[in-house]
């Protein structure tokens, strides 16, 4: 959603903030917030001006008309208004339809002043502008200020001038007051416009000798504009309607949906209801609760919500067992049911985000069972087969009634099983899979008795493009009738290879000639070529760096399908409106501010540019080109025959529905000869009356299909147009919505548009204007298909549409990626791990997600065990791992791998080679002898060796006991390291067998020479494998292995890392230079003499 209102509070503090004017704003920041929680004591502290003036006392929760309602105590003293108070906080009280509870008061000095001092402004956006209301008679009897106030547009990127402001806005305010409001109106503008205010209304606006007194505020504001006023507007907070409370929950997804690329949304609207709904899709959830309230579950009806966009697996668990616990706190006496809807999904895979809502049954199963839950799915998309599988396995196992539907079922026919007003069938008839399309479906065509136009393949004039009309000079460039042929070229912004590949098996499947996608561009790498495929061959397509150099290159492009993001759109789409070539242009983003959308429309407009969007999946012309995701899989396309056209054109504002109106149509009709999404935006790129209007005059198309919703009166343009015979082919309408009106309290649907502001704009008044102008309008979204049916059948009985034999389309092979999806094929992996895996939502070690290790305080010690030995080893085996980390981590700048790591950074180096320098030293003589000594020893203690025969065996073999020595150290100057090591190991192990064994053969070995001691490496070596044989942990195969793939010299490389990477930090800071090796310090051995 995009406009919100803000409380009064928040209004006026911004306000006072922010507005800069000459005129003198009084009683800044002069306001008292009470609530539950209020000290009256402290309130006082903090405002001591509580107590020395007159005040005034109302409830901040968005309710209007306060005055009237009584709800407004003036010109009271403290007493009076905690008197006032009583009568009123914690009340319930009833604002039109809406009951709820007063709980959040604000009070304000009273300000003494006349009535010919009052004002009213009120400023609101629209499509065109910015439209200023001024009215000089204001405060509780202002009356229809749409009749009465003076009224001025600003246009888009336009600024309130003042001059006209004066004489027109102005024209009745006497004249020493008129220099005052002019300024203070402009500074409001200008602050409206700063602070992305949708809505900004004044009343009444008091101007007295003393300044201006803004007495009572209504505001909203475009929330998708928080990341560019982020730091104006802090963190704020948008209060539910009066009558709705706000649950945690709400907060809860709200905080999720923020945080997700997909679009979660939450509403409680009765959580004792019995009917709960879990829907994809912002158009589809609008649908769904229609069909709820026209069966006559409005009261029961628990929650309002849609999930769309492709959430995760994870992401949908956490919404459905949000849905899930709230709708098993309460019991009902009939029991509950929960409906799992949605349209036909365009790109979400159906199977990931129903895995997700499977977990959370499961884990509700009791709770379920003990409310007698029943549950009813419908969903259609990639891979929904396999979606509705694990959905009806999930309902065997757990005995839940779960009741499965896919596309052969209309949309909201569960709804009517749901409330029990049809029967539910025993056995649905079971869809094709969705890897059907691998099969030449010449012998399984299921199309309708009428069936199309045209062939696919044979070349039709109404296909091409008609290029827009040549406009007079100072007159803004006409928009093409067709925006999209045969031939149609476009460049695609982002890196969306799979939307890419998608239109690519579009174009092969439309038997086009070559592909509709020229080129890519992606600001964040450099000039390359990616691959795809064309049927079975692979092709490169070029990816630009810059626009300008794609659109260079490619003059035949003229059709840009932008997926750039809502921050980078705005900009992205500017620079593409400069090249002339581009006639047509679709932003995919969702949450664009309205403001930058407005913006995008003036420049487009100006241009003869048609935009699709924001928010859309795009649009589709069978046999001819598809935006991007538009129209789902290849399964999807073929099941509802968009491969070829028919003689159906539609427009809708969602995209899921969209792809809805695709199979009803291919169900009903020869199929959809174009269907565009305008997006769901307040103020989409282009209108319904744009799209119907090209209908109208495209000769292909015989009937058209319009797809309506609340918000918004775009509707009564077609109404116009029909009744004036603009537009004279036949046309089916429904707007979706119509379920407002039932409800008590507003609610905000899941497009940013969808919420009526006047009785005009509800879904209902809507529909009945469209059927008195002479549209086909069905009594609910249930009869749509019947409906357009009828139409259809007429049109064919009267000749207007001749039946047309099939074509079956080419075979386009299954992507390996989504095959794999599928469970299709098999494959060898190239790698193999069991250590990690990053692929969910959380990273997990070993087995352990990544919040237990931290919530069980493992410690370095035991990530490396789970890495490294991929068990949870016990406490002290973490603690001795840690304590080796540290006694290895250095020893000096002297030893080899630190004098290599060092020469290497005064050569300038990085510190990956500079750090890889010294560790390429580590090995039998210097720090590597971690391994050879747990080896050594184990070896001989294993053979049953005396200490002493082993000393006398490597001495006659002529090795070196490894681990065994120091150059400095001995058995009168002790390593303080191995004595530290010691006196934990022989307090903590179970047993130390081969560490007294190796302390036997020291006590040999010193006595022929004092630092031939068990140094470090050795200590740590033969503690290692007491270590791992004695922990419990492993077999004793188990530990000699780890042994013999060198799982111990990795805690010396390990340690001795962050000694390196300390004298790398160590000589940048002392920014020492080249090291050269001084000419005394080398022992030159040439020969004196050499003949040849």
């Amino acid at each position: 959603m995009s406009a919100k209102a803000v409380s009064e509070q928040t209004g006026k503090e911004f306000l006072y903030k922010y507005i800069c004017t000459e005129a003198a704003v009084q009683n800044r920041f002069k306001y008292a917030r009470v609530t539950c929680d209020t000290d009256w004591d402290r309130l006082t502290q903090d405002h001591p001006w509580l107590l020395t003036e007159q005040l005034v006392v109302k409830p901040d929760q968005l309710i209007k008309r306060r005055g009237k309602l009584g709800l407004v105590g003036v010109d009271l003293d403290l007493k009076g208004v905690r008197e006032w108070l009583k009568s009123h906080f914690m009340k319930e009280t009833t604002v039109g339809k809406a009951k709820g509870i007063l709980k959040n008061f604000l009070i304000e000095p009273f300000v003494a002043h006349k009535q010919e001092e009052e004002f009213y402004v009120c400023i609101y956006a629209t499509r065109e502008g910015d439209h200023v209301l001024f009215h000089h008679e204001g405060g509780v009897d202002v009356g229809d200020v749409d009749a009465k106030a003076q009224r001025m547009l600003v246009g888009v990127d336009k600024k309130l001038d003042t001059d006209v402001l004066k004489s027109h806005l102005l024209s009745h305010v006497p004249h020493d007051k008129k220099e005052v409001l002019a300024s203070f109106l402009v500074g409001l503008f200008n602050l409206y416009e700063d602070l992305y205010f949708t809505y900004l209304e004044i009343n009444p606006l008091v101007v007295t000798d003393a300044g201006v007194y803004v007495l009572d505020m209504a505001a909203k504001i475009d929330a998708t504009a928080d990341y560019i006023c982020k730091a104006k507007w802090g963190d704020m907070e948008f209060p539910p309607p009066f009558g709705r409370e706000a649950y945690p929950e709400e907060a809860y997804i709200a905080d999720l949906d923020a945080k997700s690329g997909a679009s979660l949304k939450l509403t409680l609207l009765n959580p004792r209801g019995r009917i709960w709904t879990m829907v994809a899709g912002g158009g589809a959830s609008v649908v769904y609760s229609d069909t709820i309230c026209d069966l006559g579950g409005v009261d029961e009806l628990a929650n309002y919500g849609e999930y769309s966009g492709a959430p995760s697996e994870q992401q949908t668990y956490d919404y459905a067992k949000t849905i899930l616990s709230l709708m098993t706190r309460e019991k009902h006496k009939e029991g509950k049911v929960l409906i799992i809807g949605g349209s036909i999904a365009n790109f979400t895979n159906v199977a990931a985000t129903f895995k997700g809502i499977v977990r959370a049954i499961k884990d509700y199963q009791v709770p379920l069972q003990e409310h007698e839950v029943t549950i009813f799915v419908r969903r259609g998309g990639p891979n929904y087969q396999e979606g509705l599988r694990v959905m009806g396995e999930v309902g065997k196992t757990t005995g839940i009634p779960i009741h499965v539907f896919g596309t052969e079922t209309h949309m909201t026919a569960i709804v009517g099983m749901a409330l029990g007003h049809r029967p539910i069938p025993n056995q649905p008839p079971v869809a094709a899979h969705t890897a059907n399309f691998l099969l030449n479906s010449s012998t399984s065509v299921s199309t309708p008795a009428a069936t199309r136009t045209a062939s696919f393949s044979e070349s039709s004039p109404a296909n091409e493009a008609t290029p827009p009309k040549k406009s007079k000079s100072g007159v803004p460039p006409a928009k093409a009738t067709t925006l999209f042929s045969k031939h149609t070229k476009a460049i695609v912004w982002g890196m969306q290879t799979r939307a890419v590949q998608g239109m690519l098996d579009f174009d092969y499947v439309c038997s086009r000639d070559e592909p509709s996608v020229a080129a890519m561009v992606y600001p964040f790498t450099g000039d390359h070529k990616q691959k795809f495929y064309w049927g079975q061959k692979e092709i490169l397509l070029p990816v630009y760096k810059n626009m300008g150099d794609a659109m260079k290159k490619h003059p035949e492009v003229d059709v840009l399908i932008s997926f750039a993001s809502l921050r980078s759109a705005f900009d992205s789409t500017m620079e593409t409106m400069q090249y002339p070539q581009i006639r047509t242009i679709a932003i995919i983003a969702e949450g664009i501010p309205e403001a930058q959308t407005r913006k995008l429309i003036k420049t487009a407009d100006e241009k003869g540019i048609t935009i699709i969007g924001p928010a859309t999946v795009g649009g589709i012309k069978p046999g001819c080109f598809k935006i991007g995701n538009t129209g789902g899989m290849l399964d999807n396309i073929l099941a509802s025959k968009l491969y070829r056209p028919g003689s159906v054109a539609y427009v809708s504002r969602s995209g899921g529905m969209s792809n809805e109106l695709n199979n009803i149509i291919s169900r009903t009709t020869d199929g959809v000869y174009e269907g565009v999404a305008i997006g769901g935006d307040r103020y989409p790129g282009s209108t319904f009356m744009d799209h119907v209007l090209r209908y109208q005059d495209s000769p292909g198309v015989k009937m058209i299909v319009l797809l309506g919703e609340i918000g918004g009166t775009e509707e009564y343009k077609i109404c116009q147009g029909i009744k004036e015979r603009r537009i004279n082919k036949p046309v089916v309408c429904w707007c979706i919505g119509t379920c407002a009106t039932m409800f008590s309290s507003e609610v905000q649907f899941g497009h940013a548009g969808a919420c009526a502001n006047q009785a005009s704009e509800t879904a209902v008044a809507k529909n009945q204007a469209l059927r008195e102008a002479g549209a086909f309008v069905p009594k609910s979204f249930d009869e749509l298909g019947d409906v357009i049916k009828m139409v259809y059948d007429d049109l064919v009985a009267n000749g207007v549409i001749v039946p047309a034999q099939e074509v079956p389309p080419p075979t386009v092979p299954m992507d390996y990626s989504w095959a794999r999806e599928l469970g299709l094929i098999r494959k060898p992996a190239s790698f193999m791990t069991s250590i990690c895996d990053e692929r969910g939502q959380e990273l997990i070690y070993a087995g352990m997600p990544i919040t237990e290790v931290f919530k069980e305080d493992m410690g370095i010690g035991g990530v490396l065990g789970l890495l490294w030995f991929q068990r949870r080893l016990p406490r002290y085996a973490c603690q001795f791992i840690e304590m080796c980390l540290m006694v290895t981590a250095d020893h000096g700048p002297a030893v080899s791998g630190a004098h290599n790591t060092i020469v290497c950074a005064r050569a300038g180096k990085d510190l990956i080679s500079s750090l890889t320098s010294g560790l390429l030293t580590i090995g039998d003589r210097f720090g590597g002898a971690l391994d050879a000594a747990a080896k050594q020893f184990s070896k001989a203690f294993d053979s049953g060796l005396l200490p002493m025969e082993f000393v006398n065996k490597m001495k006659k073999d002529g090795k070196l006991i490894m681990g065994i020595g120091h150059r400095v150290k001995s058995i009168n100057n002790p390593d303080m390291r191995v004595q530290i090591l010691k006196d934990f190991v022989k307090q903590h192990f179970p047993s130390t067998q081969l560490l007294d064994y190796a302390l036997d053969v020291e006590k040999i070995t010193t006595s022929k020479k004092p630092n031939l001691i068990l140094n470090v490496d050795g200590f740590i070596g033969v503690s290692f494998v007491d270590l791992l044989r004695t922990c419990g942990g492993f077999t004793r195969d188990e530990a000699d292995e780890f042994v013999e793939i060198g799982a111990l010299n990795g805690v010396f490389v390990l340690g001795r890392s962050m000694g390196f990477i300390g004298h790398y930090l160590d000589q940048k800071r002392l920014k020492q230079g080249l090291y050269r090796h001084p000419w005394d310090d080398i022992s030159y051995v040439l020969p004196e003499h050499m003949s040849m």
